[in-house]
């Protein structure tokens, strides 16, 4: 398989207009608001025939606002996403992404502001859907291995993808907006070839509001302080402790003061923290504990580390060093919550989202969480609303017996293996599609 730093390049500026076909025409322009912080100015995106183009299944709260050809339309509705990030400072993203990529404008216009993928989505993607196969087709004809077509896939979303979130990141001057893409998951442990994947997907990209999402993994911190000290946007993922936290702000701090630029601002990051996949192993330990004050701390765990991940956040990104570094224009390194859908149904459908609601934070949802929000959340501030009832549940479980940094370091290796499983799975996928095209690629 070739490694993706000898790749060739997928063509960084490849037109929109070739891929971004109305399945129908129509005689209705859409327009498609983006609502912004106050000081900043709202831009319209025009795109023919939104209704007409949508096959995603969030149904309902999608506003978009339809005009004849030469009209003015009507007021975008708000949603509780736009409430999210106007009146508490936290940015809905959408934890999904395929073709195509046009499905994106409606939630767009609902108050998504970014986007987040990774193996699983885009293996999921392309293996469920023909949308891939006339560009599969056209690389292996052209000689492109099964890797090295794959790429070429998803940069290609990826590229398109950013193109639609573009406006929002010029509104907010490179502070939000943004679209993630993960190195390949068999780099996980293999510092040097994280970089340069990371310098590589960068640019090949070639968009500013694209983030290359690398593992928190022990040999990748330092490829995170290296990508970073490049001047290149980090989506740092699968962090699943409170000390492996703290090594990924180390390590974005560290990368900020050794990549000699005077001006910072357009070196961003966020660090994903996952939460529901806590308490769905801690749970499992919980029942195997048995006793009333285990089983009554269930469904509790997530929630109370990511609150003290958030005063972990207030801290490090305060005092001396951080100022220093403020004065040559950088950006905190936003907490993102990921894992945000509900794996238990008995818990509450926004369990992962309603309490973690707070300034300077992202949270990325997938479909369900994303339409339960939208039909029933409340926007309000709850991160740092019960810190000392956080700081009890987590002793009370230590004292259970659960060991947090084991906890961490389980969920870290099924992570990683998840994704490198995903990957494989979809190269296979691939393999035998080229081999149903009558093309065998070695």
């Amino acid at each position: 398989m070739a490694t993706i730093s000898k790749l060739s390049n997928p063509n960084p500026v490849a037109s929109l207009s070739s891929s971004f076909k109305p399945r129908s025409s129509s005689s209705l322009k859409c327009f498609v608001g983006f609502p912004t912080r106050p000081g900043f100015s709202s831009k319209l995106v025009s795109s023919s025939s939104l209704s007409s183009i949508n096959t995603h299944p969030f149904r309902g709260s999608l506003v978009v606002r339809c005009s004849l050809a030469d009209g003015n339309g009507s007021s975008v509705k708000r949603t509780t996403l736009h409430d999210l990030y106007e009146k508490e400072g936290q940015s809905p993203w959408y934890d999904n992404l395929c073709r195509p990529v046009t499905d994106l404008l409606p939630l767009i216009a609902s108050g998504v502001r970014g986007v987040t993928s990774n193996p699983a989505i885009f293996q999921k993607a392309i293996s469920s859907s023909n949308a891939y196969n006339d560009q599969f087709r056209e690389l292996v004809q052209s000689g492109k291995d099964i890797e090295s077509a794959y790429w070429e896939l998803v940069v290609k979303d990826i590229q398109d993808a950013c193109k639609l979130f573009e406006p929002i990141y010029d509104q907010t001057d490179g502070g939000d907006g943004y679209v993630s893409v993960e190195v390949s998951p068999r780099l996980a442990d293999d510092t040097n070839g994280t970089i340069e994947a990371a310098k590589y997907l960068h640019e090949v990209v070639d968009r500013p509001n694209v983030y290359i999402k690398i593992p928190a993994t022990a040999p990748c911190i330092p490829s995170i302080k290296e990508v970073i000290a490049n001047g290149i946007s980090v989506n740092v993922t699968l962090i699943f402790s409170l000390a492996r936290y703290e090594a990924v702000i180390d390590a974005y701090l560290d990368g900020l003061e050794d990549s000699g630029l005077s001006d910072l601002s357009r070196v961003t990051s966020v660090a994903s923290f996952f939460v529901s996949r806590v308490d769905t192993l801690i749970d499992k330990m919980l029942e195997m504990i048995g006793t009333p004050e285990a089983l009554d701390l269930r469904g509790k765990a997530a929630v109370a580390q990511a609150a003290l991940a958030y005063r972990l956040y207030q801290k490090k990104f305060s005092g001396p060093r951080w100022e220093a570094l403020v004065k040559k224009g950088a950006k905190k390194q936003r907490l993102l919550w990921a894992s945000t859908s509900v794996k238990n149904p008995a818990y509450p459908d926004t369990l992962y989202v309603a309490p973690l609601i707070g300034p300077d934070t992202v949270s990325t949802m997938p479909d369900q969480a994303l339409q339960a929000f939208i039909d029933h959340g409340t926007v309000s501030r709850t991160i740092d609303a019960n810190v000392s009832e956080a700081e009890g549940i987590y002793s009370a479980l230590e004292k259970l017996g659960i060991d947090w940094g084991k906890v961490g370091s389980q969920l870290e290796d099924e992570g990683v293996e998840s994704f490198k499983k995903s990957f494989d799975s979809l190269l296979d996928t691939l393999q035998e599609k080229a081999n149903t095209l009558k093309f065998v690629i070695s």
